[in-house]
């Protein structure tokens, strides 16, 4: 493994512990970031066992970390406004007429940019060589990771107590909210698509 891919999974572990610090929402942060450290202690041994560039970890940690982030507020009261204005004045709600916190859509976004390099190169490596079958799989990936995570979620918040199901869950009132959060992950990937397939259209011939 690559020192940069080690750096990676340090500064992904280190992310986790610096999101627990005086944790704002102890009852629901398990929930978001043990996954996250079983997959720290996880990476060493899937890096080894199937190889990935240095470029398609550094997507996979953009998302990480952007999870990790959004952990420690629950997503839903992730301070972006807060820190726009700090920064210039004004808040990224009042430029867009945004009613609810949007930086849940933003990872679900991000998780479909994050998941083309990595099947792309996975289905490379594993001797595929049809542009159209590559997209087949990405795309139906995405979408079936995406739902099956929406489902997972719902199942959760039946196992937990009633506050915690609602703070993880980050429904915000919006009955559609799975729905969209599906859609945004499908655009994450529709928008990485063609930039994939333009540096890597050599060695797919069909």
């Amino acid at each position: 493994m690559p020192a940069s891919q080690r750096w990676m999974i340090l500064l992904l572990g280190a992310a986790v512990a610096l999101a627990n610090m005086a944790q704002p929402y102890p009852s629901v942060a398990p929930l978001h970031h043990v996954p996250t450290v079983l997959l720290v202690f996880a990476a060493p041994v899937l890096l080894a066992r199937w190889p990935l560039s240095t470029r398609t970890v550094a997507f996979l940690l953009a998302f990480w970390l952007l999870h990790t982030l959004g952990g420690r507020y629950t997503y839903s009261d992730t301070p972006y406004d807060g820190w726009a204005a700090a920064l210039t004045g004004a808040t990224i709600s009042d430029a867009f007429g945004f009613t609810r916190n949007h930086y849940d859509r933003l990872v679900h976004f991000i998780f479909g940019v994050a998941s083309v390099p990595l099947l792309a190169e996975l289905a490379r490596g594993g001797g595929l060589r049809s542009i159209r079958a590559m997209l087949c799989i990405t795309i139906g990936f995405v979408l079936a990771a995406s739902a099956a995570y929406e489902v997972f979620e719902w199942l959760l918040t039946l196992a937990i107590a009633g506050d915690a199901a609602d703070a993880y869950n980050g429904q915000q009132g919006d009955m559609w909210d799975a729905q969209k959060d599906m859609a945004l992950a499908f655009a994450g990937t529709l928008c990485m698509i063609p930039f994939e397939l333009r540096r890597t259209r050599r060695g797919w011939p069909g």
